[in-house]
């Protein structure tokens, strides 16, 4: 009895308010076994002469502990212990008088049960099911609340008894729903049903079972809400969310209620933006089925733009100097986030028709708070409009730029939010249009002294307008930008030390930075106005309320310098890398969520790509916080829904939704730094190589885990991208090291290709390991890594093929539009882009291991045949063609063993109507007469009139079709060089140097100019023509190619070409003729020819 006292005054002591009484609490607690919590707190919960809030924390301490906890102490409590523990609970349940602890005794009751269901799906408390049917229908209201209850916690109690119950159970949540008596029962129904339907998700046939159980939950929604309970249209967010098609049979009505709830200004704001975030989250989830409601969705519109009129006056507000976080409930914002989320969910083409005309009609009206809302707006729908505002970009910007002169500041304020907006909605058309215009009237704007805030935000839209705009339409207004940008940068810079205002300079700086970085060496002019100015804030600002200041300064010394170069910046690098430093040092000083830190790290980046390896010296200093930064664990939390009421996103927590009432909470603070810092260590592995060697290990260490850093897709792409680079690096340390480094890392690739869930990351982290694979070459890989590697690219073929027949689906369904088909096309080229990277990794696998890895291939031998099937599409038939050339190039002749599987569709393939698999094919031939071997030449053979077909056709050199053209060509030059029996070689010559030279395809533009040199210098009476008369044609040839970069100086054929010219050189006449052919750039091509070669 005494140890329960202690331990009640235990349970006392962990709420109290005493920080440290807290604490000690805690540890004693945590120090308490399993076993022994579970008898304590079961007692609490049942003591009733306990405190109300001691049986409420036991509650939810012994509902934690099972949740958490359950395989680690419920099994080893003796089999009576266990009885009791059941018994009581539901003991409880009926005994208990408080309503609160009532309901938290069934929590653990529905926690409990769900450890109950075993592997089969069997409920191993039968007794809490015969609880649930005689409470339900038991005349006790508290009962039918609590049996409610529990199955809206635990909607998955039947286990696999549920198809059996299916009857009883929609019966009694019926009778519930028809409760008349008792609103809590009816409103708990509905949420329960809510519930079993959320849990029910995929089952098609249970949702239509229950699709008449719809209107009761409509009902009690409606009900609720006007209660100042909004639990139930929370739960129909929900289903929006997770099981849309569960609402189309009475869609009209969800809508109906949604808008009349949303419109009704009697409810709380958070009540009608959930009202209204039904209407939204359908648009994401569900749009083809909105679509054809438009009536009722184009109501909801006036709804969003009237909340977004809801602003307050404020007299401060144009001289704030610091910006306030957005509030998020403010229905402004919420209107806001609404109209971009429709129009991106259901496309410009259904809500541009919608919106045009109110937004017309705001801009016209005398209250500045509707022409604010108007531009708002405007802002908030390019995204998901792009298309249809494109065509009218222009009466839209004329018209929105007139906003720019409003009486009223705040609208000026949305006309440059607008303005920054669509420059980087519709970059670079917007730029190209509308660059006189818009840099005027944004100039005009920053000039505004009375409203520092309109001036910071036309400082803001300038930059969204420099950093997409082509150098070429920027340069000619260089001057007046320049000088604009300065007058305001000093006479912020006066009114900063004067007055200590900061906002507008903090946005200037980073417009300078943007001027510098788009306009790069032309701004080396400038560089001596600015520079000095920059210095003397990074080595001033060192208060903590100009941190952000100090750190965007950083930003624009580094930018400029970029910009301008080694040259002009060498003076001042030195005094700059002393000023980084000096912050470097102070660094340790900094709090995590110091703005300065993730400033520095992006610019010490850049002073390594402007110094080179000079840069290696600072690296002792950088590498301590960079590696710090990097390493930021994120605070991570598995909740169940009643512990995550208590925490808020507004302390920087996001939120996963898990299913089955549990979330996932991931605290976000630090991530885009942490992302930042890994970007950076790439930026270094890449620019110093070898000179980076000795931090590798350390590096490599941290990275590999970060492949499963689910959290950041910023920080796996990173981690991907540093294993090649980092190999690299390590070369310099000689085999033994650079082998250990590739089994670290090697292992982690292979799994993250096979676990990766977002298909952006997963590419590069496929490129990645194919380009490893490349430098290290055969024997990297063992039979574990093998088999698991075929494995995973058998599962990603399988998939592949799985996906198209998805969407073959998704094309027969009801809903399907042109809308849809959008979204099914952009899937299908995520698709093609990883059978990309498929090809890729065999094609290092292939140019590695040569013919020994042929068995290994054959497991996926049959899915790649697949790929070539006639009916397949022609990015399948490409890709398949490209890995069937990867076997001839690299596996001959052992890969005759499979031609009869790609033989006759590479030769069909030559005259596909598919530019890129004629390409494919083309190159094909071209590796079988230079690599295949003997067995190959009757196929060489039928290949060379086909390939001459395409090339003569009338549109061949069409911008679509040059590629597969010019692989032709090269292809038959490879035929002609390495299989001359199967090709009447005097005949084909005249006509092969007609096509001369290729342009595009640089890499066979190299095997067609070498082949010409042979030609040539073993004296080719078809080549050189009769006394030589070819040459001034050959000469044409030669310049084209050096002109056009299809001859490089390290390539061994420049040399070659060069002889060639040098021995005309000596023969006065000849030499001449051939260069009075020559305009003036190619006279240039065959000069820069003879001077590097």
């Amino acid at each position: 009895m005494a140890e329960q006292q202690q331990f009640h005054l235990l349970l006392g002591n962990l709420m109290s308010p005493d920080n440290s009484v807290r604490k000690q609490s805690e540890e004693m607690y945590d120090n308490i076994s399993g076993q022994t919590k579970i008898t304590f707190l079961l007692q609490a919960v049942r003591d009733a002469s306990a405190a109300e809030e001691v049986k409420q924390m036991a509650a939810v301490l012994l509902r934690r502990l099972l949740s958490s906890s359950f395989d680690e102490t419920y099994p080893h409590l003796s089999p009576d212990m266990q009885t009791a523990i059941k018994t009581e609970l539901l003991v409880g349940i009926q005994t208990e008088t408080s309503p609160s602890i009532r309901k938290k005794v069934c929590d653990i009751a529905a926690e409990l049960s769900r450890n109950f269901i075993d592997d089969e799906g069997n409920n191993q408390w039968p007794e809490v099911l015969k609880f649930l049917f005689d409470s339900v229908s038991s005349q006790n209201v508290d009962l039918r609340e609590s049996a409610l209850h529990i199955f809206w916690n635990f909607p998955g109690i039947f286990g696999n008894q549920q198809q059996h119950y299916l009857e009883v159970i929609k019966r009694m949540l019926v009778q519930c729903m028809q409760d008349q008596e008792n609103l809590q029962i009816r409103t708990l129904a509905a949420r329960a049903t809510a519930s079993f339907v959320l849990s029910n998700e995929n089952n098609a046939g249970l949702l239509k079972h229950f699709a008449d159980l719809l209107p009761g939950i409509l009902q009690a929604v409606n009900e609720s809400c006007y209660r100042g309970d909004d639990s139930v249209l929370k739960s129909l967010v929900e289903i929006a969310d997770t099981a849309p098609k569960y609402l189309r049979p009475n869609l009209e009505a969800v809508l109906q209620l949604s808008l009349k709830l949303c419109a009704d200004t009697n409810l709380t704001n958070m009540q009608r933006q959930l009202a209204l975030e039904v209407i939204v989250t359908l648009s994401e989830t569900a749009a083809p089925m909105l679509r054809k409601h438009t009536s009722i969705v184009a109501q909801s519109v006036p709804q969003m733009l009237a909340m977004m009129v809801d602003l307050e006056e404020d007299e401060e507000w144009a001289m704030a100097d610091e910006l306030e976080d957005d509030d998020f409930d403010s229905n402004a914002v919420a209107g806001e986030s609404a109209l971009d989320r429709i129009a991106c969910g259901l496309g410009g083409k259904t809500v541009l028709p919608m919106i045009k005309q109110h937004i017309m009609q705001m801009l016209q009206n005398p209250d500045w708070k509707y022409r604010h809302a108007g531009l708002m707006a405007l802002s908030a729908i390019g995204e998901g409009c792009h298309q249809q505002m494109e065509s009218i970009l222009n009466e839209i910007v004329n018209f929105v730029l007139l906003f720019c002169q409003d009486p009223h500041p705040r609208v000026r304020y949305a006309a440059c939010n607008a303005i920054g907006q669509m420059a980087t909605d519709f970059a670079p058309t917007f730029q190209k249009k509308f660059h006189d215009k818009v840099i005027s009237s944004l100039l005009q704007t920053m000039e505004d002294q009375s409203n520092p805030r309109v001036q910071a935000h036309a400082a803001a839209a300038l930059i969204n307008f420099t950093e997409d705009c082509p150098k070429s339409l920027l340069i000619p207004y260089l001057d007046n930008l320049v000088q604009h940008l300065h007058v305001i940068m000093v006479a912020k810079l006066q009114e900063l030390i004067q007055k200590g205002t900061k906002l507008v300079l903090e946005q200037v700086v980073t417009s300078i930075a943007s001027v510098a970085d788009t306009a790069e060496e032309k701004f080396v002019p400038y560089y001596d106005l600015f520079m000095p100015s920059l210095k003397h804030i990074v080595e001033n600002a060192v208060q903590k309320e100009l941190r952000l200041l100090r750190g965007k300064t950083i930003e624009c010394i580094s930018l400029i310098g970029l910009a301008v170069g080694k040259e002009k910046f060498m003076p001042d690098a030195a005094a700059v890398m002393q000023l980084l430093l000096k912050t470097q040092t102070d660094f340790n000083d900094l709090e995590d969520d110091d703005p300065q830190i993730s400033y520095m790290i992006s610019a010490w980046a850049r002073m390594c790509k402007i110094l080179g390896n000079e840069f290696q010296q600072y690296l002792p200093v950088v590498m301590g916080p960079l590696m710090k930064t990097a390493s930021i664990k994120p605070e991570v939390a598995l909740l169940d829904t009643q512990d995550m009421e208590n925490m808020s996103e507004d302390d920087g927590w996001e939120f996963v939704n898990l299913g089955d009432q549990q979330s996932f909470g991931i605290k976000t603070a630090g991530l885009e730094e942490k992302a930042t810092a890994c970007q950076m260590l790439v930026c270094y592995a890449k620019e110093l190589k070898e000179g980076f060697v000795d931090y590798t290990e350390q590096v490599v260490k941290l990275m590999v885990p970060l492949l499963k850093f689910y959290f950041h897709d910023g920080v796996r792409v990173a981690a991907a991208e540093s294993m090649p680079l980092l190999l690299e690096c390590a070369r310099v340390r000689g085999p033994e090291y650079l082998t250990q480094m590739w089994h670290f890392m090697c292992d982690a690739l292979i799994k993250a290709i096979g676990t990766e869930p977002d298909s952006d990351v997963l590419s590069e982290i496929m490129h990645s390991f194919a380009k490893c694979i490349e430098l290290m070459g055969d024997g990297c890989l063992n039979n574990e890594h093998f088999d698991e590697l075929g494995g995973i690219l058998k599962g990603k073929l399988e998939e592949h093929f799985k996906n198209q027949e998805v969407r073959q689906a998704k094309r027969q369904d009801e809903d399907y539009d042109e809308q849809v088909e959008e979204t099914l096309q952009d899937e299908d080229d995520n698709d093609v882009y990883i059978l990309t990277k498929v090809s890729d990794i065999l094609h290092s696998v292939f140019s590695s291991y040569k013919e020994k890895v042929l068995p290994w291939f054959e497991q996926l031998l049959q899915l790649v045949v697949n790929l070539i099937g006639p009916h397949r599409p022609w990015p399948d038939r490409q890709w398949g063609l490209c890995i069937f050339d990867d076997v001839v190039e690299h596996c001959s002749p052992s890969s005759f063993k499979y031609a009869e599987y790609f033989l006759q569709p590479m030769l069909q393939s030559l005259c596909d109507p598919s530019p890129e698999v004629r390409q494919a094919a083309a190159y094909g031939v071209g590796v079988m007469a230079q690599f295949g071997g003997e067995n190959y030449t009757p196929f060489c053979r039928e290949a060379i009139p086909l390939l001459v077909g395409v090339i003569q056709a009338a549109d061949s050199k069409s911008k679509e079709n040059i590629n597969a053209t010019e692989n032709c060509v090269s292809a038959i030059g490879k035929v002609m060089k390495y299989r001359p029996e199967c090709v009447n070689v005097n005949e084909i010559l005249p006509h092969w140097l007609s096509w001369l030279p290729l342009n595009e395809d640089k890499e066979e533009a190299v095997h067609t100019f070498n082949f010409l040199c042979d030609l040539i210098e073993s004296n080719n009476p078809i080549v050189l023509g009769p006394e030589n008369t070819n040459l001034p044609k050959i000469f044409l040839i030669i310049a084209d190619g050096v002109a056009n970069e299809s001859v490089k100086r390290e390539d061994g054929c420049s040399k070659r070409l060069a002889n060639v010219i040098r021995q005309v050189q000596v023969s006065g006449g000849l030499w001449t003729e051939c260069v009075s052919t020559l305009n003036e750039t190619q006279q240039k091509a065959i000069q820069d020819l003879l001077n590097t070669a």
